[in-house]
């Protein structure tokens, strides 16, 4: 459905160290270096379209027709339940486009540079997480204002707020599948292969379309969207179950070891 936009590394001209300002003592998370990252992010029209423009849009396209408006679902109707879906996959989008803005830094030598510094590696990491998900936080709000800006979603009054909080902090497992993959594959292939498989994921955990009772519904169960899908949905009504709460805890763990994994033998040649 779409492909996810590279976001540029910094320049190496200027040397890492006068650029982090990161404390030689402490070594911590630098205020400075994560200013550096959200402006990146903000400087990247690409990323700001696909994070900011194609949730609200996707919305627009296929949440307002008419019967949409009219039908149930769960304690909303089905507009609702498409614009929930519609941030979430925001969210996600977000999370790994910038989770994997990694792998164009390390092809530029921006991480090679940052390791000259007083920058811890676990530092390093949270960081580049906390812009991705400060951008995502942004992308939920907007697609969720467009939906209550024309009235045309209903759902309860907490699922306004609930719905868009657990797509934002869920997205959180699509950050380390981002950097997972950010370390995994080549620069010069990540982007264009991450944008299609997001969208077939999204596609096949439910997020866009009802699984029903077919066989496709026990296919999406193992599906790393699934989970997410379901409860974000949970506020309009429609309940979960504990196994989407184990396939959001499973993904998260097999990203995350996967990131480390990657991260440690990504650092251990240099």
């Amino acid at each position: 459905m779409s492909t996810l936009a590279p976001s540029s590394a910094p320049s190496p001209a200027r040397p890492a160290a006068s650029r982090i300002g990161t404390p030689a003592v402490g070594r911590g998370i630098s205020a400075t270096y994560l200013r550096l990252e959200l402006r990146r992010f903000v400087r990247n029209r690409r990323t700001l379209i696909f994070s900011l423009v194609m949730p609200p849009v996707f919305f627009l396209i296929f949440g307002l027709s008419s019967d949409y408006t009219t039908q149930q679902a769960g304690n909303g109707n089905v507009t609702a339940w498409i614009l929930v879906s519609m941030a979430l996959y925001g969210a996600l989008l977000t999370a790994t486009s910038g989770g994997a803005s990694v792998s164009v830094e390390r092809a530029q030598g921006w991480t090679r540079q940052l390791r000259l510094t007083p920058l811890r590696p676990w530092a390093y990491v949270v960081t580049k997480i906390a812009a991705t998900m400060a951008l995502g936080a942004v992308s939920v709000l907007v697609t969720m204002a467009v939906g209550l800006a024309l009235g045309k979603a209903d759902m309860p009054f907490y699922a306004w707020i609930l719905a868009p909080l657990i797509a934002w902090v869920g997205s959180l497992v699509f950050a380390a599948f981002g950097l997972f993959m950010g370390y995994l594959l080549p620069s010069e292939n990540v982007m264009q292969i991450l944008g299609p498989v997001l969208a077939l994921l999204s596609f096949a955990g439910g997020l866009f379309v009802p699984l029903g009772d077919s066989w496709f519904a026990d296919v999406a169960k193992v599906m790393p969207t699934y989970g997410l899908a379901e409860l974000t949905r949970a506020p309009l009504g429609d309940g979960f179950s504990w196994l989407a709460v184990l396939n959001v805890v499973a993904w998260a763990v097999v990203f995350a070891l996967g990131a480390a994994w990657r991260y440690r033998k990504d650092t251990a040649r240099v």
